[in-house]
């Protein structure tokens, strides 16, 4: 529900003090209507060192910087180390928890209707448009039960507008999920601060400061018995965006290779045109018919594109359900 404010206008009469009042007034409206409607978590974040916190995570090793060459392939940079280019690390805080555990997934639990399946679907914008299809395709099947929670314009660069690794804890320890799935990145391919120097994606220290996060990340989400679906981020229109994100999907993708209970889906490959380009369309696996599947930001997926990558990772899922014996 829209809700406006607005001071009633001042009669040409009124005394200062009334204007004063009216002022007053509006200032204190627009504190509440910041509070109300949530938009003062940008500064209810955290900071780089949150992400010590989970699991047993910690600083990744030196990456060679990423560099995407002029046919849009990712490729691996030969340098030699040097001073300025090894990377700036947060400063080291104890890696427990500060919170009790949550209670163990028991990854042999098989998911029937009286003990159903727990599914925990998190992220920025893109886990809130493949969220609700995602969560409606296997509450069908009447063994899953799921929780949503996405933050828009958020991601793992910027801690200070929404701290993931205190929101993750909070969440896991509520819901104990059996399989979690994930999204991050689409707001990630932007200058990241270390150690008080900003750093940007093309650069050694940007690329083992995420890749630290994503791993610190993916250690907490896929330990406890759970397992973890990461769903990559997809492609752009825009050159110097794609080559951006290009990096930061290499780097995601790298990490959830050491990790044999990660599950990457790889949203980029997916839905990229015939020559491997950006694609506005693409054929619906579910009927066969080509679709349009690009909001009009050259970036994000729009409804028919978000129901498609909710159809894959469905099947993901129930692959997992299956594993755990369900009966579907």
């Amino acid at each position: 529900m829209t809700r406006s404010f607005a001071p009633e206008p001042v009669s040409a009469g009124a005394p200062a003090a009334h204007g004063i009042v009216a002022v007053v007034f509006a200032l204190l409206t627009v504190v509440v209507a910041w509070q109300f409607f949530g938009l003062d978590e940008r500064n209810a974040g955290g900071d780089a060192s949150s992400f010590d916190r989970l699991g047993s995570a910690t600083a990744a090793p030196a990456l060679a910087p990423v560099s995407v060459t002029q046919a849009g392939t990712v490729a691996e940079a030969v340098s030699t180390p040097t001073a300025t280019a090894a990377p700036a690390t947060a400063t080291p805080v104890p890696t427990a928890l500060p919170t009790a555990p949550p209670v163990v997934a028991d990854a042999n639990r098989t998911p029937t209707k009286q003990d159903k399946l727990r599914l925990y679907i998190a992220g920025d914008s893109d886990a809130g448009n493949m969220g609700p299809p995602l969560q409606q395709a296997l509450e069908k099947t009447g063994l899953v039960d799921s929780e949503l929670f996405y933050k828009v314009s958020s991601g793992l660069t910027r801690p200070d507008f929404f701290d993931w690794p205190r929101q993750l804890e909070n969440d896991i320890g509520k819901l104990s999920p059996d399989v979690v799935v994930v999204t991050f990145g689409g707001n990630d391919a932007q200058d990241i601060l270390i150690a008080g120097q900003y750093y940007p994606v093309a650069s050694a220290e940007w690329q083992t400061e995420y890749a630290r996060r994503v791993g610190a990340v993916m250690e907490y989400l896929s330990s406890a018995g759970r397992k973890l679906i990461w769903v990559g981020i997809p492609n752009a229109e825009e050159e110097k965006f794609r080559q951006r994100l290009q990096i930061l999907e290499q780097v995601t993708r790298t990490e959830a290779a050491k990790r044999p209970l990660v599950t990457y889906f790889a949203t980029w490959d997916k839905f990229i045109g015939a020559s491997g380009g950006y694609a506005s369309h693409h054929r619906d696996p579910r009927d066969g018919i080509g679709k349009q599947v690009r909001a009009g930001d050259g970036f994000h997926l729009n409804v028919a594109g978000s129901e498609i990558l909710a159809w894959y990772v469905t099947d993901l899922v129930r692959q997992e359900m299956l594993v755990r014996g369900a009966q579907l």
